[in-house]
């Protein structure tokens, strides 16, 4: 598998105060990498910075030939305005193509066909001309996650993609992040606080910590002083 991502002795800070640092992970080809931590830990300055709207102050993030950051798919916390956004589920998904599009001032047909094809993959074709605004909470977090993939066949970047679903959609979104993953070969990294979930399904932990960070598979997280801390002899994990 092909290393997409290199992060290396990355540190970030605020006014001075260190953030992050001395962190150092990697994301290959095909992994499905959940990002936890406490408040403040770091997460979002990490999202910033992988996303390119923020540089670190020391360290390198690099990324593979084959994976620019334009052509990563991202789907961001929703914030109150977003859900109350006046445009049809079509027009939502497609939006997803404006990196591609470049100096083209209108969609091209191969747009609208992969909007299309990703509209069908998530199974939401009878919202295809739906307002985006109605929908329910579920239904929206499927629509984006159709946004993003029309933005990065290859990665996608999910930011808290189940907060404030209730308990069946959120597992109905987990499987279907998990899908994407192991049938569509697509590289997920996805921020999170539901540690017991991402143990379930992510393939690598990179949990953010004021003292000491860990990066490894999500085997070796649950033996890890951090991962014992929250399972404990593997018993919260054997339920979940």
């Amino acid at each position: 598998m092909g290393e997409l991502i290199k992060c290396t002795d990355l540190a970030f800070s605020y006014e001075d105060v260190d953030v992050i640092k001395d962190l150092s992970f990697t994301v290959n080809d095909g992994d499905y990498l959940c990002i936890v931590g406490e408040n403040g830990s770091g997460k979002s300055t990490l999202t910033k910075g992988l996303l390119g709207l923020k540089s670190p102050d020391k360290g390198k993030i690099i990324f593979s030939d084959e994976l620019k950051k334009k052509e990563i798919g991202y789907l961001p916390q929703q914030t109150p305005a977003q859900k109350d956004f006046p445009a049809s589920v079509f027009e939502v998904v497609l939006s997803g193509r404006l990196n591609s599009r470049g100096l083209r001032p209108f969609y091209s047909k191969k747009d609208k066909m992969i909007a299309h094809d990703n509209i069908r993959k998530l199974g939401i074709e009878e919202l295809m001309k739906r307002s985006y605004r109605d929908l329910s909470g579920g239904q929206q977090q499927r629509v984006l996650l159709a946004r993003a993939l029309c933005a990065g066949k290859k990665l996608i970047f999910l930011d808290e993609p189940v907060t404030g679903l209730d308990p069946i959609v959120t597992e109905e979104m987990y499987r279907l992040i998990d899908d994407l993953n192991k049938k569509d070969k697509i590289t997920v990294v996805m921020v999170s606080h539901d540690i017991q979930s991402a143990a379930k399904y992510a393939t690598h932990i990179l949990h953010l910590n004021f003292e000491k960070s860990f990066f490894g598979t999500t085997e070796d997280y649950i033996k890890s002083p951090l991962g014992q801390y929250f399972f404990g002899d593997n018993k919260v994990y054997s339920e979940v």
